[in-house]
C-alpha cells in the first residue's frame, strides 16, 4: 500500500534551518508529481511546493520562495524540503502528498515550530 512517511521537524528559532525528508513506498515514485503542504493550528492546509516527476520543474509559494527549496532523490523514493531562515509563521505541520494539485495529506507529518 501507498506510505509515505515524514520526518527531521523540530522546535527551532527564526533564521534556523531544518530539512524535512518524505520516505515513499508502494507505489512508483517517479511518476509522480510530489508536494510539500503545511497545516498550521485552526488553519486550512496550504500548498507549499511541488515537484515533476523528474526534477526538472519546481514551484513554491511565494512566502517562501527564496527561502525553502523542493528536491527529491528517484533512486531512493526519498522527497525534501530544505528550508532556511525559518519564521514563526512558518510553524505547523508539514506532509508529503503526490499527485498533482493533491493537498490533503493522508499521512502524519511532522511538526516544525518556529519560537523566540
Amino acid at each position: 500500500q501507498v506510505q509515505l512517511v515524514e520526518s527531521a521537524g523540530g522546535l527551532v528559532q527564526p533564521g534556523d534551518s531544518l530539512r524535512l525528508s518524505c520516505a515513499a513506498s508502494g507505489f512508483t515514485f517517479s511518476d509522480f508529481y510530489m508536494n510539500w503542504v503545511r497545516q498550521a493550528p485552526g488553519k486550512r492546509v496550504e500548498w507549499v511546493a511541488n515537484m515533476s516527476p523528474t526534477g526538472t520543474v519546481t514551484n513554491h509559494r511565494d512566502s517562501v520562495k527564496g527561502r525553502f527549496t523542493i528536491s527529491r532523490d528517484n533512486a531512493k523514493s526519498i522527497l525534501y524540503l530544505q528550508m532556511n531562515n525559518l519564521k514563526p509563521e512558518d510553524t505547523a505541520q508539514y506532509y508529503c502528498t503526490r499527485g498533482v494539485g493533491n493537498i490533503t495529506p493522508e499521512s502524519r507529518g511532522t511538526q516544525v515550530t518556529v519560537v523566540s
